[in-house]
């Protein structure tokens, strides 16, 4: 895991290289402003001389500006190395989701998502910043330090190495082994929590309707509860580890003074060092501290690693030929013998489904709710690929295709057509990035709505607000009729378009819609059956099978299911009612 996130780094190399080389300076500089300004004092307690002092006097000075400079710089350094590295990761994560889309993921909650895309990776900047960076400069202090010391004495050199050894890698590996669970678990809850939270909020007027309150904040206080305990041992095993380190430094400090001074009184080691040889031990734990935090964030940061790659690594269910084919001109749409499950062990949603879109075609798919009508369109669209039998885009099999190009070729229309909080330029924009403003202006007047964007005080930069809230439920579905205008593609998928409109909406969406059909293939599914006079070919299908074909007129006469469904339809409108 560590090995697979230090991969990572390899485009950050150099930059990488050159933090851990001020990291080290900034700690030799402080080693040596420490022992030399202890060294001075003591060497001038002896009045020597003014000139026997030079050298070390311009070194203190030169230690004292180069540890700050040294510092910045690192910071400076690191910091651009992690940030860099996070907007990488994050960008390579949301780009494994995409093709996840939507079948690698319907075992995960979007608060979820969001909390690994986003607190999950921010946590490996622990790893970064706080890991691997600080163990390379510790080591490097550790092998100064100790060959340092090792010119005054072997045996200060071996206490040294000791008690660095103590604190670099016995804190660390206890902090590790009392807060790893707890990592593992902080990230968990904080990922529930994200989840609940988000539910929360995309379901608040439902909560307020059903007066759910106070179930609904008893959920978030139980997992918000769960997380602050977890986090208050994790507190308690970072303040034992600081605390340790504390102690090992100042024992350090005097086991070398208890071993030193015999060697002070027996002429191997001069007076004026002793005092130069605790500081250095003292500044030398200014690199070893830090390991004991770095050892107590791993667990948490291993479980964000794991828990990003978890998704990350799931294989996905439709995937690109390699090479794919060349897209024909041919624009025709057929289902051969079309069968699917969404997973395995599932009852399977369509059987045997077969039918055919010529170019410039309209077939209506009808049926109840559950025959598995917006599968089709998920099949069409390739986000799923069929158990059995084919589905074929002038004449060659979706599968050979390359999903991008397939789906420039195909606009959908859903009743849950998803708008983004942002302007209608933006909304706009995202089927045709390249689209000017007259073509904007074009479709918004075909869909009907170009009167109201243009009373608007911003016009086009007028804001939809949050999935379109600020517009009705046919203003909504009118923009994303506009939408698949500016895309221009031959195809049109029209999923359930009208399911969440009034009869009067309804009818002024689909005199927007009729004009926006002229010249396309249209591949109307509904389970509301206004307009299916002006379709070629209706199919009936009920628990995934085609139960009856035919004109609206051929299926009126047969008194079949459409029948009794239009007949039902009927009656609700004449008597004041809805289908919905």
């Amino acid at each position: 895991m560590m090995l697979r996130l230090a991969g990572f780094l390899r485009p950050f190399g150099r930059r990488a290289a050159l933090a851990v080389a001020l990291g080290v300076a900034t700690i030799a500089s402080n080693v040596g402003l420490l022992a030399l300004a202890a060294f001075l004092i003591a060497a001038a307690a002896l009045k020597p001389e003014l000139a026997a002092l030079s050298v070390p006097i311009y070194l203190v000075r030169l230690f004292g500006v180069s540890r700050g400079f040294a510092r910045y710089a690192e910071r400076l350094v690191s910091h651009d190395v992690t940030f860099r590295l996070l907007s990488g990761l994050r960008t390579w994560f949301y780009s494994r989701l995409e093709p996840l889309v939507p079948a690698g993921l319907q075992g995960h909650r979007s608060g979820d998502l969001l909390d690994r895309l986003v607190k999950d990776v921010d946590e490996l900047q622990n790893v970064y910043l706080r890991v691997f960076s600080p163990m390379l400069v510790a080591a490097a202090t550790t092998l100064g330090t100790v060959a340092l010391l090792w010119t005054f004495s072997p045996t200060l050199a071996l206490a040294a190495l000791a008690f660095l050894l103590a604190a670099g890698v016995g804190v660390p590996v206890l902090a590790n082994a009392l807060s790893s669970r707890l990592g593992r678990e902080e990230v968990r809850l904080r990922g529930e929590l994200e989840a609940v939270i988000v539910d929360g909020v995309q379901g608040v007027q439902d909560i307020l309707a059903f007066g759910a309150e106070d179930e609904q904040g008893r959920r978030l206080a139980a997992v918000n509860g769960a997380l602050s305990r977890v986090q208050r041992r994790m507190a308690f095993v970072g303040g034992l580890q600081g605390a340790l380190g504390e102690l090992l430094s100042n024992l350090a400090v005097l086991v070398l003074l208890v071993l030193a001074i015999p060697l002070v009184t027996s002429g191997a080691v001069r007076g004026v060092y002793l005092a130069f040889l605790a500081l250095v031990i003292l500044g030398a734990f200014e690199a070893i501290n830090p390991l004991g935090e770095a050892f107590w964030l791993l667990g948490r940061s291993r479980e964000a690693a794991e828990r990003i790659f978890e998704v990350a690594d799931e294989e996905p269910r439709v995937v690109d030929p390699a090479p794919p084919s060349p897209m024909p001109e041919d624009t025709s749409l057929e289902f051969r013998g079309v069968s699917f499950r969404y997973a395995q062990g599932e009852p399977q949603v369509l059987h045997d489904l077969s039918f055919e879109l010529p170019p410039g075609g309209r077939v209506a798919i009808v049926g109840p709710s559950g025959a598995g009508k917006s599968t089709v369109a998920h099949l069409a669209l390739r986000l799923w690929d069929p158990e059995a039998g084919e589905v074929r885009f002038g004449g060659q099999d979706v599968r050979e295709l390359a999903q991008e190009d397939l789906r420039s070729r195909i606009s959908l229309i859903s009743q849950d057509t998803h708008l983004f909080n942002g302007t209608f330029r933006r909304n706009l924009l995202l089927a045709a990035p390249e689209a000017t403003d007259e073509e904007i202006w074009q479709a918004l007047a075909v869909a009907r709505l170009d009167g109201l964007v243009r009373r608007l005080p911003d016009g086009l930069d007028s804001w939809v607000g949050e999935q379109g809230l600020r517009l009705s439920g046919g203003e909504r579905q009118r923009l994303a009729v506009a939408r698949a205008l500016i895309r221009d593609a031959p195809v049109l998928v029209l999923d359930e378009p009208t399911a969440n409109l009034d009869t009067v909406t309804e009818a002024e969406f689909l005199e927007a819609l009729r004009e926006a059909m002229e010249g396309r293939s249209v591949l109307m599914i509904t389970h509301r059956l206004v307009g299916m006079e002006r379709m070629d070919e209706i199919l009936v299908l009920d628990s995934g099978r085609i139960v009856e074909r035919g004109t609206h007129a051929e299926l009126l006469r047969s008194g079949g299911l459409y029948g009794r469904m239009y007949a039902l339809q009927s009656t609700m409108l004449s008597t004041g009612g809805g289908i919905r």
